[in-house]
């Protein structure tokens, strides 16, 4: 059960509100003024604060300003309530931080509609969602109660892409998100002398093109299936309309998405500054973890030298001399041109 601290120094208006807000099944805590207040949050940790802002002793302000100076209360949704409806209150309150204003008198339904809108959006901020299509769908479901993005990709045709089909390419304009079912997809830059270099690895439960379509670009990048791959594609109108439904929807898939941002900053840094045989065995630490669901030291990596080569940043001759050494000091096995990783504590910790 959720806790509600009420702070109100009138009476009447106390005891009414408390009395709606415990028939929607809301433990009440009630405080005359505002020290009062700020001494019962201290101690009891509240979910939500309701409080006025003209009172004796300690205003309102007062109130919000010495719960956001401790840790442990000033994350706490905060809603001002006052019979005051200049907009010059309305704006100071919100300057302050607070997360809602209600002018008094105000409606049961108006006062529960605002508490039970912020306990969602604070129980949001606290969650912590996976990056695939049960992440956002979770995601969706705490904000708005409906499974959008779950109908946006239910009932679609899921296509069949065989090995070495292109989804998109390198400079052409974004018109769909790709969602991967199944199968192995990798993307990759091109430069002017048609080199290649692998950017990011997607399996089963990933989204692909989704950084162009945010930023309003053209793909930066090419994506190609490595094997056999289911995947389903969503109108770009869809996903826009997705995301700019709700403010906390998009900032939700930003941070879920975002570590996209930061592989690609750590890959670059490892480009400029690691030793041939470091950039390799990193290379094949980073194909296992991605690919070896069960994490067992059996997995194979059947990879291309070819990709390995444009995953590592190197020619491919280099990238075969350094697996032929890493075979020889037995830290990998090489059958039938599969990878299997003999010594994964070793390879992480290949000095540079």
């Amino acid at each position: 059960m959720k806790t509600i601290l009420l702070i109100e120094d009138n009476n009447d208006i106390r005891e009414n509100m408390a009395e709606i807000i415990e028939m929607a099944n809301y433990k009440v805590l009630t405080a005359a003024d505002g020290k009062q207040g700020v001494e019962l949050a201290m101690k009891q940790k509240p979910d939500l604060v309701v409080c006025d802002i003209m009172m004796p002793v300690l205003d309102g302000y007062g109130v919000l300003h010495m719960l956001h100076k401790n840790p442990d209360l000033k994350s706490v949704p905060f809603i001002f309530l006052s019979a005051m409806a200049e907009r010059a209150e309305v704006r100071k309150g919100m300057e302050l931080g607070a997360d809602d204003y209600i002018t008094k008198p105000c409606s049961g339904t108006e006062l529960l509609n605002a508490i039970e809108s912020r306990l969602k959006r604070a129980d949001l901020a606290r969650q912590q969602f996976s990056p695939d299509l049960e992440g956002v769908n979770n995601l969706i479901q705490s904000v708005s109660g409906a499974k959008a993005l779950q109908d946006l990709v239910k009932d679609r045709d899921m296509n069949d892409y065989a090995k070495k089909h292109i989804i998109y390419v390198q400079g052409k304009e974004p018109f769909r998100l790709f969602y991967v079912n199944k199968g192995k997809i990798k993307t990759y830059k091109t430069n002017e002398d048609g080199k290649e270099l692998i950017t990011g690895l997607y399996s089963g439960g990933d989204f692909l093109g989704h950084i162009a379509l945010l930023e309003g670009t053209n793909y930066k990048e090419s994506a190609e299936t490595l094997e056999e791959s289911e995947i389903t594609s969503i109108p770009r109108n869809e996903f826009e309309q997705l995301i700019n439904s709700n403010q906390e929807v998009m900032k939700k898939f930003v941070q879920m998405l975002a570590k996209n941002v930061t592989e690609k900053e750590q890959q670059l840094l490892n480009l400029a500054y690691y030793s041939l045989r470091k950039k390799v065995a990193d290379t094949i630490l980073k194909i296992h973890h991605k690919y070896n669901v069960n994490n067992d030291g059996g997995h194979r990596i059947d990879m291309s030298r070819e990709n390995l080569a444009q995953m590592a940043g190197t020619a491919k001759e280099s990238l075969i001399r350094t697996l032929s050494d890493f075979k020889d000091e037995k830290l990998i096995d090489i059958s039938q041109g599969s990878i299997v990783i003999l010594n994964e504590k070793k390879l992480a910790t290949m000095t540079n």
